[in-house]
């Protein structure tokens, strides 16, 4: 799966994957629905495909995909009603063990991907952007299939101050301006302020000139930390930047003996990272010759995959990516 290499060479997917076959109820137990599951999941994010540029997931039979979302909707509903009092009690949410258990998806399927990348440097970002196109269509698609999760747990989550953004982040910076007089509605005000301000770091405009909010919101969910509770699709891009950009974009440690009465360095600006991604990058947009509009494309796209992935917009290589594609014809 997702390999670059095998481009043209594996048959597309063309017609929808059925309905599996099960002998027990599929919501009857976490294992029972997972292996339910388990199909489509690798059918719609893993399948191979002579088309990695494709930005559609192949498809499932729609009889299997309402049969899916009827047994998510079975299975919190039965986990529910075993713990009625969850939210007083402390005990884990209904659907807590499903979205672990596709985090924990999302995680073996990135860090597949990452065993694939290859060695030459000058390939990555060929191996990459396709990767991510790939994925990411996937992931959106799995994203719709399990709108449940998102609609019942997510949003239960998120209500309860569990989401990307939780009232202690803000705490501080909203403290400063409530004074004991404030209603709960004004604080409250203060705190969808903050929001806003968040969000416009990843392109929102509230005049709408900019990034909707929820492009922007999926951003933010995908650069949260890991124990923040976001929607499926959110999920899977946090995990693809957790398991593959970040090892990439990581600066390898030069450990050597330190010198004595060494020339301290002139100041100016940090240099840029030094990581294979980095080094990938220069070497895409320094090369001389070939195809300006190739290489144009794959800049815009990895842009818009560390982006959509949760990679700061003030990071040198978003920054140096955008500086480019600013100056692209």
């Amino acid at each position: 799966m997702f390999s670059a290499k095998g481009k043209g060479k594996e048959p597309a997917p063309t017609t929808p994957l059925p309905g599996q076959s099960s002998g027990s109820n599929p919501a009857a137990s976490l294992s029972s629905l997972w292996a339910y599951l388990l199909p489509a999941l690798n059918h719609i994010v893993k399948s191979p495909t002579n088309n990695l540029d494709s930005k559609k997931a192949p498809p499932i039979d729609m009889v299997f995909y309402a049969g899916i979302h009827t047994a998510c909707y079975n299975y919190f509903t039965s986990q529910s009603e075993k713990k009625p009092n969850s939210r007083t009690s402390g005990e884990a949410a209904s659907g807590t063990d499903l979205y672990e258990q596709m985090d924990k998806y999302f995680m073996e399927a990135a860090r597949e991907i990452m065993l694939g990348v290859p060695q030459d440097d000058s390939a990555l970002v060929h191996y990459i952007v396709p990767c991510f196109t790939r994925y990411s269509a996937g992931a959106m698609s799995v994203n719709r299939l399990l709108n449940y999760v998102n609609r019942h747990y997510v949003k239960r989550a998120v209500d309860e101050d569990r989401g990307w953004l939780r009232l202690n982040d803000v705490l501080e910076s909203v403290a400063k301006n409530i004074t004991p007089e404030d209603s709960r509605e004004k604080i409250s005000e203060i705190l969808r302020e903050k929001r806003t301000d968040e969000l416009k770091k990843w392109g929102y405009k509230v005049d709408g000139s900019g990034e909707s909010m929820s492009s922007a919101e999926a951003c933010a969910e995908a650069a949260s930390p890991p124990d923040r509770i976001v929607s499926v699709a959110s999920l899977a891009h946090r995990r693809f930047r957790t398991e593959v950009f970040e090892p990439l974009l990581a600066v390898p440690v030069i450990k050597g003996k330190k010198t004595k009465n060494k020339i301290p360095k002139a100041a100016g600006p940090p240099p840029l990272p030094k990581g294979r991604l980095a080094r990938a990058v220069k070497e895409l947009l320094e090369s001389k010759g070939g195809d300006e509009e190739e290489r144009a494309r794959l800049a815009s796209e990895l842009a818009a995959a560390l982006r959509l992935v949760g990679v700061r917009s003030e990071h040198p290589l978003r920054k140096r990516l955008d500086k480019f594609l600013a100056s692209t014809p």
